[in-house]
């Protein structure tokens, strides 16, 4: 079984009786992240994050492998990977939670949404409200939704030789295109 096909398992069990199409899903999902000070920006994304909706229910759930960021340069990467986020040891960021204020799915537009959930980042589960976009168009849905992270929220550590160069409050937006689940 491919880990897409055990999140969306995970995802949804216990509502596996639903009609296929009340689950919307991708696996090529755009999450990035800027980090802006006046030494340095820093710039990555990642275009294999894993997202999956329920329209039924509400409920969603987003898993990010944390080496799947992509940045200019490969030295910035490496320390990324290996001195702040530890990913060997801590591979994912995970989101889970519920859409507070679902739109009607059945109509073509433009609505905001809350969702409420738990956010996991660098190990450290944080409860978490995202507002956002979501966007019914022909059968698709599509998510934008814009956040910050403080690293100290997630215990992520920035070493004092290069903390100018480190915003201590990071910026992430994400891009989500959903497909129903066939």
């Amino acid at each position: 079984m491919s880990n897409y096909s055990l999140f969306v398992l995970l995802l949804f069990s216990g509502q596996l009786m639903f009609a296929q199409a009340q689950t919307y899903v991708t696996a090529n999902g755009k999450t990035e992240f800027f980090s802006e000070t006046p030494v340095e920006n820093i710039h990555a994304v990642n275009k294999t994050s894993l997202v999956a909706l329920n329209t039924a229910t509400g409920d969603i759930a987003a898993r990010i492998k944390i080496r799947d960021f992509v940045f200019p340069n490969k030295l910035m990467q490496e320390h990324f990977n290996e001195n702040y986020m530890e990913s060997e040891r801590l591979p994912l960021a995970t989101f889970s939670g519920k859409i507070t204020n679902p739109p009607d799915y059945t109509k073509n537009g433009t609505f905001p949404v809350t969702a409420s959930g738990k956010i996991t980042i660098h190990g450290v589960t944080k409860d978490r409200e995202l507002k956002g976009k979501l966007t019914v168009q022909d059968g698709k849905i599509s998510l934008q939704t814009e956040f910050d992270v403080a690293l100290s929220d997630h215990n992520i550590e920035v070493p004092t030789l290069v903390f100018v160069k480190i915003a201590q409050v990071i910026r992430v937006k994400a891009d989500y295109m959903l497909l129903p689940k066939n």
